[in-house]
């Protein structure tokens, strides 16, 4: 498989997760990050929340421009509790010790503006994490991996090892549902797996 160099997609985010993630099926982009409040509004639920940013990213993403624009956000959720990214050492704590033991739910929102229109979806995956020390969280937390992490972890990076088990979209937890993803962009005219070599 190759991908083109040439975009077919605007990514209304900086994340390199996304950008990776969408490279993998082969499409390539061009970035503008959308910079939005990304403020919940007042007993917001989390599924709302995620796919009401979702879909401003990728209008604010949309201006000056003709190609299909993604927008996403993905958010950890306790209970009704969203975790956002962490302020400082010790709301990164805070964080991984609630996390700590239990399962969660993380809930991404997609988005993707073109000739459809505005189409947009969320998807829930849950996520269990095993009992974590209060020494192993420090250390975490000194690796800098937390620092701009939902729920201030990577499940693609060093905390891989803390998670026991996860039911639904990896892609999702890492930032990006590639499965309905896909679904979304066919549906704009974005082709996947970039060009596509002859079958012999």
């Amino acid at each position: 498989m190759t991908t083109s160099d040439t975009p077919s997609l605007r990514l209304a985010s900086a994340s390199p997760r996304r950008r990776e993630l969408l490279a993998s099926i082969g499409i390539a982009v061009e970035v503008a990050p959308a910079d939005i409040d990304e403020t919940p509004l007042e007993d917001e639920a989390p599924a709302a929340y995620v796919e009401r940013l979702a879909r401003r990213k990728a209008q604010v993403g949309a201006e000056g421009t003709t190609l299909p624009t993604l927008g996403s956000d993905t958010a950890v959720v306790v209970g009704r509790r969203i975790l956002g990214k962490p302020r400082d050492r010790e709301d990164a704590i805070a964080m991984l010790s609630a996390l700590s033991g239990t399962t969660h739910e993380v809930v991404t929102g997609i988005a993707v503006t073109g000739p459809q229109g505005m189409l947009s979806t969320h998807v829930v995956t849950r996520v269990t994490l095993r009992e974590l020390q209060p020494d192993e969280i420090e250390a975490y937390w000194r690796s800098g991996e937390p620092v701009d992490k939902a729920g201030a972890y990577a499940i693609q990076g060093l905390a891989a090892i803390f998670v026991e088990r996860i039911e639904g979209s990896h892609s999702a937890v890492v930032g990006l549902p590639l499965f309905e993803t896909a679904k979304l962009l066919t549906r704009q005219g974005v082709s996947l797996w970039g060009e596509r070599p002859a079958v012999p």
